[in-house]
Protein backbone atom coordinates (compact mmCIF):
# COMPACT_ATOMS: atom_id res chain seq x y z
CA UNK A 1 0.00 0.00 0.00
CA UNK A 2 1.14 3.41 -0.26
CA UNK A 3 0.51 5.90 1.80
CA UNK A 4 0.33 9.52 1.28
CA UNK A 5 0.54 11.05 4.49
CA UNK A 6 0.01 15.10 5.27
CA UNK A 7 0.91 17.39 8.11
CA UNK A 8 1.66 20.96 8.46
CA UNK A 9 4.77 22.10 7.25
CA UNK A 10 4.34 26.17 6.60
CA UNK A 11 1.85 26.57 8.52
CA UNK A 12 3.90 25.63 12.01
CA UNK A 13 6.38 22.33 12.68
CA UNK A 14 4.32 22.48 16.23
CA UNK A 15 3.12 18.66 15.75
CA UNK A 16 6.45 17.42 14.11
CA UNK A 17 7.11 14.54 16.99
CA UNK A 18 3.59 13.27 16.69
CA UNK A 19 3.95 13.35 12.50
CA UNK A 20 7.53 11.44 12.97
CA UNK A 21 5.45 8.87 15.50
CA UNK A 22 1.86 8.22 13.12
CA UNK A 23 4.79 7.73 10.16
CA UNK A 24 6.33 5.29 11.50
CA UNK A 25 3.42 3.22 12.52
CA UNK A 26 1.82 3.89 8.96
CA UNK A 27 4.94 2.32 7.78
CA UNK A 28 3.78 -0.97 9.42
CA UNK A 29 0.78 -1.15 6.70
CA UNK A 30 2.98 0.25 3.54
CA UNK A 31 5.23 2.86 2.11
CA UNK A 32 4.69 5.98 3.21
CA UNK A 33 5.66 8.58 0.30
CA UNK A 34 5.87 11.83 2.54
CA UNK A 35 8.24 10.31 5.27
CA UNK A 36 10.37 14.07 5.19
CA UNK A 37 6.73 15.88 6.77
CA UNK A 38 8.16 14.10 10.38
CA UNK A 39 11.56 15.38 9.81
CA UNK A 40 12.27 17.20 12.69
CA UNK A 41 14.83 18.93 10.43
CA UNK A 42 12.62 19.89 8.14
CA UNK A 43 11.38 24.28 9.27
CA UNK A 44 8.67 25.82 8.77
CA UNK A 45 10.36 27.79 5.60
CA UNK A 46 9.47 23.96 3.82
CA UNK A 47 12.73 24.09 2.13
CA UNK A 48 12.53 19.77 1.02
CA UNK A 49 12.94 20.89 -2.57
CA UNK A 50 14.76 23.48 -4.51
CA UNK A 51 12.04 25.45 -5.11
CA UNK A 52 8.07 25.58 -4.76
CA UNK A 53 6.96 24.22 -7.85
CA UNK A 54 9.03 21.73 -7.49
CA UNK A 55 7.52 20.86 -4.16
CA UNK A 56 4.05 21.32 -5.75
CA UNK A 57 4.64 18.72 -8.78
CA UNK A 58 6.76 16.36 -6.76
CA UNK A 59 3.90 15.92 -3.87
CA UNK A 60 0.94 15.65 -6.46
CA UNK A 61 2.91 12.78 -7.74
CA UNK A 62 3.36 11.25 -4.87
CA UNK A 63 -0.47 11.83 -4.06
CA UNK A 64 -1.54 10.72 -7.62
CA UNK A 65 0.81 7.27 -7.03
CA UNK A 66 -0.67 6.88 -3.47
CA UNK A 67 -3.79 4.28 -2.40
CA UNK A 68 -4.57 6.24 0.66
CA UNK A 69 -4.06 9.50 2.22
CA UNK A 70 -3.71 10.21 5.94
CA UNK A 71 -3.89 13.99 7.31
CA UNK A 72 -2.89 14.79 10.47
CA UNK A 73 -5.46 18.07 10.35
CA UNK A 74 -4.81 19.88 13.97
CA UNK A 75 -2.64 22.43 13.10
CA UNK A 76 -4.14 24.81 10.50
CA UNK A 77 -2.39 24.42 7.59
CA UNK A 78 -3.40 25.90 3.78
CA UNK A 79 -1.24 22.95 2.37
CA UNK A 80 -2.49 19.98 3.89
CA UNK A 81 -6.25 21.27 3.06
CA UNK A 82 -5.46 21.74 -0.55
CA UNK A 83 -4.14 17.92 -0.25
CA UNK A 84 -7.55 16.92 0.52
CA UNK A 85 -9.46 18.75 -1.54
CA UNK A 86 -6.68 17.30 -4.71
CA UNK A 87 -7.14 13.60 -3.36
CA UNK A 88 -10.74 13.69 -3.05
CA UNK A 89 -11.15 15.14 -6.70
CA UNK A 90 -8.97 11.98 -7.45
CA UNK A 91 -10.99 9.64 -5.59
CA UNK A 92 -8.71 8.78 -3.18
CA UNK A 93 -9.95 7.73 0.12
CA UNK A 94 -9.04 9.82 3.17
CA UNK A 95 -8.85 9.59 6.65
CA UNK A 96 -8.37 12.59 8.75
CA UNK A 97 -7.11 12.79 12.11
CA UNK A 98 -7.86 15.05 14.49
CA UNK A 99 -6.81 15.52 18.46
CA UNK A 100 -9.41 16.36 21.14
CA UNK A 101 -8.75 19.55 23.32
CA UNK A 102 -6.96 21.65 20.23
CA UNK A 103 -6.98 24.98 20.53
CA UNK A 104 -8.76 25.79 17.48
CA UNK A 105 -11.30 23.92 15.50
CA UNK A 106 -11.97 21.40 12.93
CA UNK A 107 -12.51 22.88 9.35
CA UNK A 108 -16.15 22.73 8.23
CA UNK A 109 -14.51 21.66 4.76
CA UNK A 110 -13.14 18.63 6.59
CA UNK A 111 -15.73 17.97 9.00
CA UNK A 112 -18.50 18.43 6.45
CA UNK A 113 -17.19 16.28 3.54
CA UNK A 114 -18.99 13.27 3.42
CA UNK A 115 -15.52 11.65 1.24
CA UNK A 116 -13.75 12.29 3.92
CA UNK A 117 -13.15 10.09 7.10
CA UNK A 118 -12.33 11.70 10.56
CA UNK A 119 -10.97 10.25 13.75
CA UNK A 120 -11.02 12.09 16.64
CA UNK A 121 -8.25 11.17 19.20
CA UNK A 122 -5.95 12.40 22.42
CA UNK A 123 -3.06 10.16 21.71
CA UNK A 124 -1.19 8.04 19.45
CA UNK A 125 -2.48 4.92 21.01
CA UNK A 126 -5.92 6.23 20.13
CA UNK A 127 -4.90 6.28 16.58
CA UNK A 128 -3.98 2.66 16.09
CA UNK A 129 -7.24 0.26 16.39
CA UNK A 130 -9.35 2.75 14.41
CA UNK A 131 -6.16 3.78 11.50
CA UNK A 132 -5.54 -0.16 11.04
CA UNK A 133 -9.51 -0.49 10.33
CA UNK A 134 -9.45 1.92 7.81
CA UNK A 135 -6.41 0.84 6.00
CA UNK A 136 -7.46 -2.50 5.79
CA UNK A 137 -10.83 -1.66 4.16
CA UNK A 138 -8.75 0.22 1.17
CA UNK A 139 -8.23 -1.94 -1.94
CA UNK A 140 -4.47 -0.58 -3.64
CA UNK A 141 -3.64 -0.10 -6.74
CA UNK A 142 -0.61 -2.97 -7.04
Amino acid sequence: MKIYFAGSIRGGRQDAELYEKIIEFLKTYGQVLTEHVGDLNLTSDGDDGPNDKFIHDRDMEWLQRSDVIVAEVTAVSMGVGYEIGRAVEMGKPVLCLFRTGAKNNLSAMVAGCDDVETIYYSDIQDLKSPVQEFLFSIKTTD
